[in-house]
């Protein structure tokens, strides 16, 4: 198989390649200063620099050596959110520096996945498996008590933060088919944001709060898999103007996580290689 780790510039409508690797690697982060990418592979962390000629570059994550593709870094860029089954064998949250360094547990049930921090940093959101049910919470970054912010109705996955700090995105299968819905961080007026046929993933919030990007599989698809023919569409803040930006083959890996360049003009994604096997990513 083959993964190629590409940025779509929104201003343009292209896209180029920055990394190509015969290797399954997922998830792309873009840090708080513009300079480097990182994502997983093979349970583990890299850094890719956005310079000519950079080589990606693994992180120390120490002991945490099963990295899923829920990983992402804090809005002043010192610290980096990793989810990972080293120690309980089911999918954890750990914080560690943006350099590399020992993690510190932040989570104690689990499985839990992360997807989000706040913008003022404090909290982290994430998926999490409760009593059976895939519901969104939420947790301070020095650990403690969660607090479960939407119910179990459905699968409920992905979230992320708006910009203001105000609501949290996410994804739910609770009508039906899976779409895009957010909620107010208290959990409160829960409001459904697309309403077609296909199967819509991982929304992700422009910094800039002028719209939303987020992966589009075919009606019928369930869950979401890797190696099929996607879309990475973008829609405005109140749900409105749906437009692809790119078509891809792609899926679990391409955009898990936020992507988006810190001047909201670019995002990153992984596509793969119609010929790659198909694989369950974290």
């Amino acid at each position: 198989m083959a993964s190629f780790l590409e940025i779509h510039d929104c201003r343009t409508g292209r896209s180029r390649l920055v990394h190509q690797t015969a290797a399954l690697i997922e998830a792309p982060n873009w840090s708080p200063d513009g300079r480097f990418l990182i994502f997983n592979g093979g349970g583990l962390i890299y850094r890719l620099d956005l310079e000519e000629g950079a080589t990606p570059q693994r992180i120390d994550t120490g002991f945490a050596v099963n990295c899923n593709n829920d990983h992402g870094i804090s809005p002043d860029g010192r610290w980096l959110a990793i989810s990972d089954k080293t120690e309980t064998g089911k999918s954890c949250i750990y914080i560690l520096p943006i350099e590399g360094g020992v993690p510190r547990r932040v989570t104690q049930n689990v499985p839990s996945w992360w997807h989000g921090w706040s913008p003022d940093g404090r909290r982290l959101a994430y998926t999490a498996l409760r009593d059976g049910a895939f519901a969104i919470h939420t947790i301070g970054v020095e650990g403690g008590a969660e607090t479960r912010v939407s119910d179990g109705t459905g699968h409920n996955d992905g979230p992320d933060y708006s910009p203001d700090g105000q609501w949290i995105w996410f994804n739910s299968s609770r009508g039906g088919t899976m779409q895009l819905w957010r909620i107010r961080t208290d959990g409160s007026d829960l409001q459904q944001m697309s309403n077609d046929k296909r199967v819509n993933w991982f929304p992700h919030p422009a910094p800039d709060g002028h719209c939303v990007l987020y992966l589009s599989y075919a009606p019928g698809v369930e869950g979401h898999p890797r190696d099929h023919e996607v879309e990475l569409r973008l829609m405005d803040m109140d749900g409105g103007n749906c437009r692809t930006a790119v078509a891809l083959f792609g899926g679990q890996g391409s955009i898990n996580v936020p992507c988006w360049a810190p001047d909201s003009s670019a995002f990153a994604y992984v596509r793969y290689s119609r010929d790659s096997a198909s694989e369950k990513g974290g």
